[in-house]
């Protein structure tokens, strides 16, 4: 998409569509948790907002739904956010708003590269990329802040003991990682589907 084009009034309504489904979406997605993590659905309105609009724009919805988790992890009232919080609130910012930004950045550029050669491998692997980079993005802030992760990790008798870096893959994101990982999979061809319909109405513009 041409940048003289990209600040239009269509595209501004896009971006503020997907930008309300991501408030939305991770609003009421955070309250449901599998593991210790809370899973993620904002994660294809993202997709969709990369593929759109470009790698900025899906950075910009991946720092808005950073914001929103960053809001919900100073407001848990327990649990393995208030702990890292507790013990290391810098680097919870940063985990926060570094990881679905950028997902979403990396989804974009991927995307822009690919589709030149095949539009639906482009968004499958788009799709794909958001959830990987998301967890690898939290698996090693995690490891910085080992502190808050290790006081976690003592308070789950079955994991006391256990090597840091496997109670986080085990304990901590693995049932997030490949749940959200196969939803936006699933859900690829609809978004390729929406980002078709989408494009053709933005080029008659």
């Amino acid at each position: 998409m041409e940048k003289q084009k990209f600040f239009s009034a269509k595209n501004i309504a896009i971006l503020g569509v997907l930008l309300a489904l991501v408030i939305v979406l991770q609003a009421l997605g955070g309250s449901i948790n599998i593991g210790a993590v809370q899973l993620n659905f904002t994660l294809i309105p993202i997709v969709l907002g990369a593929l759109v609009l470009g790698p900025w724009a899906g950075a910009f919805l991946g720092l808005a739904c950073g914001v929103v988790i960053l809001i919900q992890v100073i407001m848990a009232p327990g649990g393995f956010y208030y702990i890292i919080w507790s013990y290391n609130p810098i680097i919870t910012v940063i985990t926060c708003l570094s990881k679905t930004t950028l997902a979403g950045l990396a989804a974009g550029f991927l995307f822009q590269l690919i589709e030149k050669k095949n539009r639906l491998v482009a968004v499958f692997v788009a799709s794909g990329i958001v959830p990987i980079i998301n967890t690898a993005v939290f698996v090693l802030c995690c490891l910085w802040m080992n502190e808050g992760v290790g006081a976690f990790q003592n308070l789950l008798p079955d994991f006391a003991g256990m090597n840091m870096f496997v109670f986080i893959l085990v304990g901590l994101v693995t049932f997030n990682f490949f749940i959200e990982f196969g939803i936006n999979l699933l859900v690829a061809p609809g978004i390729h589907t929406v980002y078709k319909v989408v494009e053709k109405r933005i080029q008659n513009r």
